[in-house]
């Protein structure tokens, strides 16, 4: 299958992450561990500078008109839901940047409790550089553990607009706080921060 010169090149899809399960998957409140207080100590990498500019018309008209399966394929780097890049593809061509992302938001309301699960299997914590002191692997780690063992799935959070140097610590006092809620609470949170991210990865995809 080809795909048009200028559509933005898809990726390929990684690994589903692989997260050993607890036995316990209701850990009660307090047991939840006491984690360590990194703030300003771990470095962490900068994230890529993204173009400030909207994408070129030519581009969107690529995946305006791309066969259906390539443009899929493109969605699915951004959220791992079938539903949600079928609609996109569907409700194609889009006349702008803005109307892409406010049917990205449209679709990603709609989800059922399966497709999150579905687009949760896609997704991963985010990769420490091998520079990082080896307590913030452990409090992650750790941090991870009762999470997923509360509510059976990979903690997502989106960090888009937080200082480089602040991500880590917005990730495990987000998990620290979040471990508190009942998983209907959890889940509604999911639901948004999967929109969220699935948002700034089509900005990406389009170099914005």
């Amino acid at each position: 299958m080809t795909t048009p010169d200028n559509l933005p090149t898809h990726l390929s899809l990684p690994p589903l992450p692989h997260h050993p399960r607890r036995e316990d998957p209701t850990l009660p409140a307090h047991r939840l561990p006491q984690l360590p207080d990194l703030s300003g100590r771990v470095a962490i990498p900068a994230l890529p500078e993204q173009s400030r500019t909207s994408p070129s018309p030519r581009s969107l008209d690529a995946f305006n008109t791309a066969p259906a399966d390539d443009v899929r394929h493109t969605l699915l780097t951004c959220l791992r839901s079938h539903r949600w890049s079928h609609r996109l593809t569907d409700h194609r061509p889009y006349p702008d940047l803005d109307a892409l992302l406010a049917a990205s938001d449209e679709a990603a309301y709609d989800l059922t409790p399966g497709d999150l699960t579905e687009a949760l299997a896609g997704e991963s914590l985010p990769a420490l550089p091998e520079d990082t002191y080896e307590a913030a692997h452990m409090a992650l780690d750790a941090a991870h553990a009762a999470y997923e063992a509360r509510f059976g799935h990979v903690f997502v959070i989106c960090a888009d607009g937080i200082a480089t140097d602040e991500v880590l610590d917005h990730v495990l006092a987000g998990i620290r706080s979040r471990l508190t809620n009942d998983p209907e609470e959890e889940r509604v949170v999911v639901a948004e921060e999967l929109r969220r991210l699935a948002k700034g990865r089509l900005r990406a995809v389009f170099g914005f």
